[in-house]
């Protein structure tokens, strides 16, 4: 980490205040209120290496141990993720599996609740942010900051020759529309395989550009969002990621 993200780093956790250590276990989805108390009280929670079972003592969270580990990070958390075909990015589990059921059970009970930025349909895989930071979330997925987001397209039919100037002009209106497609950017590896980029997020954009001009998507993988990729991350894998550090 070099000397400015260290910094930041060191001034966010200063600005941290003391928190009750049963608020504090219950807002990182460790346990419920009543239960954090139990779990104090048996003795799982140190601070500065004392054990503490009182549940109104306060301390800052990077004092903290919890059954020996340091507690998972603050409000704040950003999971970069490679999203399998067939996950729904729904907090609802009656929609099938859900992406939230790869990251540990506790985070799904974090105070504010993690969510996906964005989404990515059920048949698409790649690149998915989640995070419980309210303006992050807001930033990444407003129109008005156009943060790029590439797209590996496989195709039902040949391409005509024309998508990419039509796709670049920032004139092609989607179905149900009111506002043409900002200007995107579309690179040809074969008759059926292209590399499209956006900045826009609108529902199904990608497949619903192609269907615009008689063309259907058969396989969608978003590779890259800013300048975030996946690395070797595997599909189901992810990693935190330091917002001070990993800029997009």
């Amino acid at each position: 980490m070099n000397s400015n993200a260290l910094q930041k780093r060191v001034m966010k956790n200063l600005k941290l205040s003391k928190q009750r250590l049963d608020q504090l276990l219950t807002s990182l989805g460790y346990a419920s209120r009543n239960e954090s108390k139990k779990l104090i009280a048996s003795g799982l929670v140190t601070v500065e290496g004392k054990q503490i079972t009182k549940t109104d003592f306060k301390a800052f969270h990077h004092d903290v141990l919890f059954d020996g580990e340091p507690l998972d990070p603050v409000q704040g958390i950003v999971i970069l993720m490679h999203k399998p075909v067939g996950l729904v990015c729904s907090h609802d589990d009656g929609e099938g599996q859900i992406v939230y059921d790869l990251i540990p059970a506790r985070w799904r009970n974090r105070d504010p609740k993690i969510s996906t930025i964005g989404r990515l349909d059920k048949e698409t895989s790649g690149l998915l942010l989640l995070t419980d930071d309210g303006q992050l979330l807001h930033r990444l997925t407003s129109p008005k900051y156009h943060v790029s987001k590439l797209y590996e397209v496989t195709l039902d039919r040949p391409l005509q020759g024309d998508e990419a100037k039509i796709f670049a002009s920032g004139s092609l209106m989607l179905n149900g529309e009111k506002s043409p497609c900002l200007p995107a950017k579309l690179e040809i590896i074969d008759a059926t395989h292209v590399t499209l980029e956006i900045t826009e997020g609108r529902y199904h954009q990608v497949r619903r550009m192609f269907a615009a001009l008689g063309n259907h998507v058969t396989a969608l993988h978003r590779s890259r969002i800013g300048a975030l990729t996946l690395g070797d991350l595997k599909p189901g894998e992810y990693r935190l990621i330091d917002w001070e550090t990993d800029s997009l």
